[in-house]
């Protein structure tokens, strides 16, 4: 078995060998905690993407979707209470300048005891200062104050300030919901364990609508159903945990909040967080802008602000996440990704047996028709045996051999990633046998 310690560092070193992740910018030195999703990565993460929206919009009459611009004006932020709140508290070294998060003094100590042994931290650190998150830029031709703009911290904001346009549009009465997938950038103090903690990443996002005296209720189901969803798609139960906030962690919106926690290699951490925001968003946002933002209740006969509850969980910290409980190393030392299938980079690789005899042939045609339908990898290098385990460790479920006897029967080998065991089907039943499999999941 993998020890605990050394874990981490092999994800990493098969996310950048394997095409999951790689470092952005690398020829160039990299770019500090941003990170570039490679040709299985981006696969991974489409899948991962795709399921949440089935299940959180595809699949519910309640919940619509968005997709809300990046540049966000100063007066959203102002109004929402970023401009002034979303702050870390900052301290530097006085030694070497490197700076970190106040609240993070495990850090700074590890920094001393490596780095300046013998010196006291509290006669080399600055007093802490508050250190504002966003990413700031300029639109129009002029860097201007008047012309200033910011980078979204988060995609709650672009659906509150559509909340009158969707109510209209869809016709939808509460309970309701507006879901978003979307990139979010944030200019963090001590980013890090990957991809875990990024200053570019992507949220997927919901806000769902409630009278405020329904919203203990649905606050409660939203949990329920977030934790299922991970165990759904194969994390491993064990490994998930809730964690409540205290009173002293809510965020200035927020009267409840609970985390879904994963246990990484590096400790117990957030993967999606439920909040109760309460009115507060578009509370403030009327009262900033003017505009009414009240939702009419017929069957009440007035007018409120609604309830919000939000499930909100990083796509990468997921998909690290997935990777994570994933992997397994075999007693050979060998590795295996025991992805759910639904969620594999690559569904099915198609491998000629040798390549002559027509073999290829077959296999290449084979391979034409399911990547009409699937993600298929095609490979025929090598042996048999090591073509299993490159697709193994990318954690493909299913690899199928055209051999001689597929000349005379028609008849392909299919073999299981995870039993090991082969069945003789025919090649004209594949498709339907591949959609069988991925429709019990």
């Amino acid at each position: 078995m993998v020890e605990i310690a050394d874990k981490m560092a092999k994800v990493v070193s098969l996310c950048k060998r394997r095409g999951f992740v790689y470092p952005s910018a690398e020829i160039y030195g990299g770019t500090g905690s941003v990170w570039d999703f490679g040709p299985l990565g981006v696969e991974l993460k489409q899948n991962l993407k795709k399921l949440w929206w089935r299940d959180m919009v595809q699949r519910r009459s309640d919940i619509v979707g968005l997709d809300t611009a990046i540049i966000t004006r100063p007066e959203v932020l102002r109004a929402s209470g970023h401009e002034k709140g979303f702050v870390d508290p900052l301290v530097e070294c006085k030694v070497c300048h490197e700076r970190f998060r106040a609240d993070h003094y495990h850090l700074v100590e590890s920094h001393f005891a490596e780095c300046h042994k013998g010196k006291e931290i509290k006669d080399n650190i600055t007093p802490a200062r508050a250190f504002n998150l966003m990413f700031k830029t300029f639109m129009g031709p002029v860097d201007s104050d008047d012309n200033i703009a910011y980078l979204r911290p988060e995609t709650a904001q672009g659906i509150f300030l559509n909340f009158k346009n969707v109510l209209e549009s869809s016709r939808q009465k509460i309970p309701f919901g507006i879901a978003q997938i979307g990139k979010s950038f944030r200019n963090e103090i001590t980013p890090g364990n990957f991809i875990f903690r990024t200053r570019e990443f992507e949220q997927a996002e919901l806000e769902y609508f409630v009278r405020p005296s329904d919203a203990e209720h649905y606050y409660k189901q939203w949990i329920e159903a977030r934790f299922r969803w991970y165990c759904m798609l194969g994390i491993k139960k064990e490994n998930l945990r809730l964690r409540p906030h205290t009173t002293e962690e809510l965020a200035h919106y927020a009267i409840a909040a609970t985390d879904v926690e994963y246990k990484f290699p590096f400790g117990w951490s957030e993967l999606e967080g439920i909040a109760n925001r309460q009115d507060y968003d578009l509370q403030t946002h009327e009262n900033h802008s003017g505009r009414d933002l009240k939702y009419f209740d017929e069957e009440l006969g007035k007018k409120f602000w609604p309830y919000v509850i939000e499930p909100a969980g990083g796509v990468d910290r997921m998909v690290l996440a997935f990777i994570v409980d994933a992997y397994e190393e075999m007693e050979d030392n060998e590795v295996v990704l025991r992805f759910d299938p639904r969620l594999a980079p690559i569904k099915v690789a198609v491998f000629p047996l040798v390549k002559k005899d027509k073999l290829p042939d077959v296999a290449k045609q084979l391979y034409d028709e399911l990547k009409k339908d699937f993600m298929v990898a095609y490979d025929e290098a090598g042996s048999v045996g090591r073509r299993y385990r490159r697709q193994d460790e990318i954690g493909t479920p299913w690899c199928i051999t055209v051999d001689f006897d597929s000349l005379k029967d028609n008849c392909v080998t299919i073999r299981d990633r995870d039993s090991r065991k082969q069945e003789r089907i025919k090649i004209a039943k594949v498709k339907e046998y591949l959609e069988s499999r991925l429709e019990k999941l």
